[in-house]
């Protein structure tokens, strides 16, 4: 074979930035995605974590953020997490990708003939076009000394990756280049360099490789609210191992997603590697600097709000020195919404100057009036004859932000066939300088209800008149737990139907516990209540306990307790819902405050109150509902209540004389439609003695 001038095939050695995300295309309309891929185009600065943060969604209260001015001032001011070493000498973690030719002198081994091979020269060759191809006889993988690699198994990695290099085939110098970036793409090597030596048995081209070092630690900056044991544990599996760049960049989309299902302004920002085996990781996170109210009118422009920003800012949870997360930014702005004074609200994040922080804007609209009156209509559960049985009419006159501070005053008049209520309601929804979320309400009112739920009067109706004033304060205290106390007085008496004061019902039974025209109570209230998400086939728990004071001696004293509980379960296309209640008083107590059962939300089938009136109840019921069509649902129910025998153990029995069962049982169907105040629920039920009744009912059984 002839002899042929020396060439060689060498890799340079390049820096690059690595593990950069390919941008990704979104489909949505949005501004955000649209302005941030002309920004990741157009920018010199092609920072991982702009590519990163670009598959964040967006929330509809931030479509009009500026990502330029918000991300590309994601500066770093790292705070150290060392997981394993720390002040290391620092060496760029090197990634080649690209080859060169270059005329050079070749030591031959002793096996070799003098020379090497020139692929454009007179020796073997084949071409197609302006691309020559030269016959390769001989292909190996050898350290950058020309050596044996010590690891058999990197060996196998580099001559795996290779597609177009086989021994006895002819190849172009393109064919040779893509190898390179093969063996480089595997992840276990930092540089390649392929050598074409002339043997007596062809041309040899020796791929020269050098191995990326053993991982033996991480060093961790900028990470504050990313779990230092996830780092751990991302990183665990390949301490002592050649360090390979794609089980890095998979970590490293990990440690992103991380960040994005919790809505939070991060990402890893720079690799590199350090001498002795280890691995700096550096995360940039955007800190909350400082968040302002701006209001505005309803055509956009600034305006002056009659609300106080402290008032609104207490109710975020977004706080200074936070990493900004959209998803608390979100709730946030549901929060303020709750408030029920601000017609739309917004949330724009902006860079705080060169702080690598982030400044937070919330754009308010408030409604146009905080105050109004309003007008309404119900239906009582107490009446049930008549034509116009139940309608209750109702209207108001509010204010929804007293004072600037979210203070509600709800003055409202109730009128029905005999039902009526005048009350006055002052609600604080967040006591100034609380850090609890306390809230106070004081109430007065005056009301008339029906007492036939207990003394149902064969000649006549009768009343119960009551005067109530008292105040009370609640708060969160788990989630989805919130918790009341307070201090009530109350008069109440029994009257006839044209108004006159009574102290015995028609069968003679004593309608007050002290025997006069009225019952004078203090009582105290601790209530605990439990929601769960408030859909239909969520979980409620609700108790609470009314202590009379017998602060004077004409005053009563007795302990009330009650509770109820409700769990939905669904079951395919069916929900099944059970419902129980109970609850026991002592003491003296007046007795139209017995416990009523029968009824729509007791044992249906029965009328209002018709099963007994005792000291004591439990009630118990099973539902299955089920889609009919559209909004329609069907229901099967089976509901169950007693007085547990405490029917003549209530002052004056008032359950013997009207023959009240005592305990009773009903089961029934009925249709249900969704409407804005709740389930419209029309049902037919037939009691244990056999007597069918419809009831009407709105919202769900209590």
């Amino acid at each position: 074979m002839p002899q042929n001038d020396d060439v060689r095939f060498t890799s340079s050695s390049l820096k690059l930035p690595l593990f950069s995300p390919p941008l990704q295309h979104h489909t949505q309309k949005n501004p955000f995605f649209t302005n941030l891929h002309l920004i990741l185009q157009n920018s010199s600065l092609q920072n991982p974590i702009l590519q990163t943060l670009s598959k964040f969604p967006l929330p509809k209260f931030h479509q009009n953020f500026n990502p330029q001015n918000a991300i590309l001032q994601f500066l770093k001011k790292p705070r150290n997490i060392n997981l394993f070493n720390w002040n290391l000498p620092k060496t760029p973690l090197i990634c080649s990708a690209s080859m060169a030719l270059t005329q050079s002198q070749v030591q031959n081994n002793p096996d070799d003939l003098p020379g090497s091979t020139q692929l454009s020269g007179s020796g073997p060759k084949m071409g197609s076009g302006n691309e020559e191809r030269v016959l390769i006889s001989e292909v190996l993988v050898r350290n950058k000394d020309g050596e044996e690699l010590e690891l058999k198994d990197l060996e196998s990695e580099a001559l795996n990756a290779l597609k177009a290099c086989r021994p006895n085939s002819a190849l172009t110098v393109r064919e040779v280049q893509e190898d390179v970036h093969r063996i480089i793409d595997s992840g276990y090597f930092c540089s390649c360099m392929p050598v074409a030596v002339d043997t007596r048995d062809g041309i040899r081209l020796v791929f020269q490789v050098e191995p990326n070092q053993e991982f033996h630690g991480l060093v961790c900056e900028g990470a504050n609210v990313l779990p230092a044991r996830f780092i751990e544990d991302s990183f665990r599996d390949g301490c002592g191992k050649i360090v390979n760049i794609k089980r890095i960049d998979e970590i490293i989309s990990s440690i992103n997603g991380w960040y994005m299902e919790r809505g939070l302004f991060g990402a890893v920002s720079s690799v590199e590697m350090l001498s002795g085996g280890m691995i700096r990781l550096g995360v940039s996170e955007a800190e909350v600097n400082n968040i302002a109210i701006r209001f505005l009118d309803r055509t956009g422009e600034p305006t002056v709000g009659k609300t106080r920003p402290e008032t609104i800012l207490r109710q975020l949870t977004t706080k200074k020195g936070q990493v900004y997360s959209m998803l608390q930014g979100k709730r946030d702005v549901d929060t303020v919404l709750a408030m029920g004074i601000m017609e739309d609200v917004s949330i724009i994040p902006q860079p705080a100057g060169d702080t690598g922080k982030v400044d937070l804007i919330m754009n308010v609209v408030e409604r146009k009036s905080g105050g109004g009156i309003s007008a309404g209509g119900g239906i009582s559960s107490g009446i049930t004859n008549g034509p116009l049985a139940g309608l209750i009419g109702s209207c108001a006159i509010y204010h929804k932000n007293l004072f600037g501070r979210n203070q509600k005053l709800n003055l409202s008049l109730e009128r029905g066939q005999i039902d009526s209520l005048f009350r006055i309601n002052y609600t604080d929804p967040w006591i100034e300088g609380d850090d609890k979320r306390t809230s106070r309400s004081i109430m007065i009112q005056n009301s008339r209800t029906p007492g036939t739920l207990v003394h149902n009067q064969p000649d006549g109706s009768l009343t119960i008149g009551r005067v109530t004033a008292g105040i009370e304060y609640s708060r969160p205290f788990r989630p989805k737990w919130n918790g009341t106390a307070g201090i009530i007085f109350q008069r109440a008496g029994a009257r006839d139907d044209k108004g006159n004061p009574i102290i015995r019902d028609y069968y003679s039974s004593p309608l007050t516990a002290s025997g006069n025209t009225h019952d004078d109570m203090l009582l105290a209230k601790l209530e605990t209540v439990y929601t769960g998400s408030g859909d239909p086939g969520s979980s409620v728990f609700v108790f609470n306990m009314e202590q009379g004071l017998p602060v004077w001696s004409e005053w009563l004293g007795f302990n009330r307790v009650n509770a109820r509980a409700r769990k939905g379960v669904l079951l395919g296309p069916m929900r099944l819902l059970g419902s129980f209640s109970g609850g026991h008083v002592v003491g003296n107590f007046p007795p139209h405050e017995a416990f009523a059962i029968g009824g729509t939300n007791s044992v249906r089938g029965y009328e209002e109150g018709a099963v007994g009136s005792g000291r004591s109840y439990v009630v118990g019921c099973g539902e299955i509902s089920f889609p009919l069509m559209g909004p329609l649902e069907g229901a099967v129910f089976a509901d169950y209540g007693t007085d547990l025998g405490s029917g003549p153990s209530v002052p004056g029995d008032p359950a013997g004389p009207r023959r009240k069962p005592g305990s009773g049982y009903g089961c029934g169907v009925g249709i249900r439609v969704d409407s804005p105040l709740g389930p419209l629920r029309l049902e037919y039920a037939f009691n244990d003695q056999r007597t069918g009744r419809f009831h009407f009912g709105v919202g769900l059984r209590n």
